[in-house]
C-alpha cells in the first residue's frame, strides 16, 4: 500500500544543545553523535532526517536521544510502519533529489511530508526486518570487538613508551611524507579509472583502520598528469586539514587529494608503530598548525614535528606483539565489508 510519509510520521524539529550539561544522553547531528548530554528530545525509536548538510545521512535510534536544529526527528505511526522498516525505506532514496537549498543542501517538512513509500503489511515488514537483523548483528558484534581490541592497542602503546629509552628524532627520520592532490575535474580522462583516491571526507564517513577506496577513482593520466602520488600498501594516511588528524592504513596502493600528508614507513620501523605514533601525536600535531579559514599542517612542519622514539630492539617487541592484534582487526573489518555487501542485497531485493 502506498503511503505519504506525512500520514506514516511526525516530523520534528531538533533544538540547540549547546546549554545542555554533560550526561549520557546521545546528541545527533548530520555528521552522527556530537556529544552526550543530561537530557532528552524524544524517549523512543525514531529515524533522524537530516535538514541541512548530508541529506543521504539518515539515521534509526531507540531510547532516548536529542538532535541538533539541523536534523529532524519523527514519531513514528507503529500501526502503519515499523520504526526499522521506515529507516530501510528511507535510506534507500536519494533525499538529496528533493535539495531546496543553494549554499548549503537543505530539505524541509513539507517537502519530505509528500515523498511516497510503498508500504506491505506489518508482518511482512517483520519478515523482511529479520532477515536483515542478523547480519547488523554480526556487524555490531564485530566493531565492538574492533573497538575493544583498539583500545587495548592504545594503551599498550603507551604503557610501551613509558617503559622503554627513547630518543629525539623527527617524523622524517621515520617515513617519507608525501602529500596529494586533485587531478582536473574538467578533464574526464583523468576520472573514473582504477587507481583509488581517497579524500578526508571518506575517512569521516568510513573511519577505518585499513582503507583500500574513497568515493572516487583516477586514471593513470589524471595521476601523471596531477600532483597525486601512489602510495604502496601500509602507507599511513594522515589527514593533514579539514579536519586534522583522521588516521588510517593504505590496504593496497592508491592515491589521496591534497588534504593529507601521508607516511610512508621507513624499512626499519612498522606500519603499526607509525599509525600509533602518529594517533597519539595527533594533539600536538594539531598544535603546530597554521591557518585563517581553516588549520592546516604543512609538509615541511609534519616532517619536522619532535617524536620520541624507542631503539630498533625494543620497536621490534612491540611489532611482535602487536602485529597479530592489526591482522585481526583487519579480518573483522574485511568481514564487514562482505556483510555490508550482503545486506545492501537484501535491501536492493525488498526496497
Amino acid at each position: 500500500m502506498k503511503y505519504r510519509l506525512g500520514d506514516l510520521v511526525q516530523i520534528k524539529y531538533g533544538k540547540d544543545h549547546k546549554k545542555l550539561n554533560a550526561g549520557n544522553i546521545p546528541v545527533y547531528g548530520t555528521g552522527g553523535l556530537m556529544r552526550r548530554v543530561n537530557d532528552f528530545i524524544y524517549d523512543g525509536d525514531s529515524v533522524l532526517i537530516p535538514r541541512k548538510g548530508s541529506l543521504n545521512n539518515v539515521m534509526y535510534v531507540t531510547s532516548k536521544f536529542w538532535t541538533v536544529d539541523t536534523m529532524f526527528w519523527t514519531k513514528i505511526d507503529k500501526n502503519k510502519i515499523l520504526p526499522k522498516y521506515l529507516y530501510y525505506c528511507l535510506s534507500k532514496i536519494d533525499l538529496s533529489t528533493f535539495n531546496v537549498g543553494s549554499a548549503v543542501p537543505s530539505l524541509t517538512i513539507k517537502i519530505l511530508n509528500e515523498i511516497t513509500l510503498e508500504v506491505p503489511s506489518l508482518q511482512i515488514q517483520n519478515e523482511i526486518i529479520s532477515k536483515i537483523k542478523p547480519i547488523e548483528d554480526k556487524i555490531r558484534l564485530n566493531n565492538k570487538i574492533n573497538d575493544n581490541l583498539v583500545k587495548l592497542v592504545d594503551s599498550y602503546f603507551i604503557n610501551f613508551l613509558n617503559n622503554v629509552t627513547t630518543v629525539e628524532k623527527t617524523i622524517e627520520d621515520i617515513g617519507t611524507v608525501v602529500g596529494g592532490g586533485t587531478p582536473s575535474k574538467k578533464i574526464a580522462d583523468y576520472w573514473n579509472g582504477d587507481i583509488a583516491w581517497v579524500t578526508p571526507k571518506d575517512l569521516s564517513q568510513h573511519p577505518l583502520i585499513f582503507t583500500s577506496s574513497g568515493e572516487n577513482y583516477i586514471t593513470g593520466l589524471g595521476l601523471a598528469k596531477g600532483s597525486a602520488k601512489l602510495l604502496p600498501t601500509n602507507t599511513i594516511l594522515f589527514s593533514s586539514r579539514a579536519p586534522i588528524g583522521y588516521i588510517s592504513i593504505a590496504k593496497n596502493n592508491l592515491a589521496t587529494n591534497q588534504g593529507f600528508k601521508s607516511v610512508i614507513p621507513n624499512k626499519e620501523y612498522s606500519f603499526q608503530f607509525i599509525y600509533e605514533l602518529l594517533k597519539h601525536e595527533t594533539a600536538a600535531i594539531k598544535n603546530e598548525a597554521n591557518g585563517s579559514t581553516f588549520k592546516e599542517i604543512s609538509g615541511k612542519k609534519l616532517k619536522q614535528h619532535i617524536i620520541n622514539i624507542p631503539n630498533s630492539e625494543d620497536t621490534s617487541k612491540f611489532n611482535e606483539i602487536t602485529k597479530p592484534i592489526f591482522k585481526q582487526l583487519r579480518k573483522l573489518e574485511e568481514e564487514n565489508e562482505e556483510l555490508l555487501a550482503i545486506k545492501k542485497g537484501l535491501l536492493e531485493k525488498y526496497f
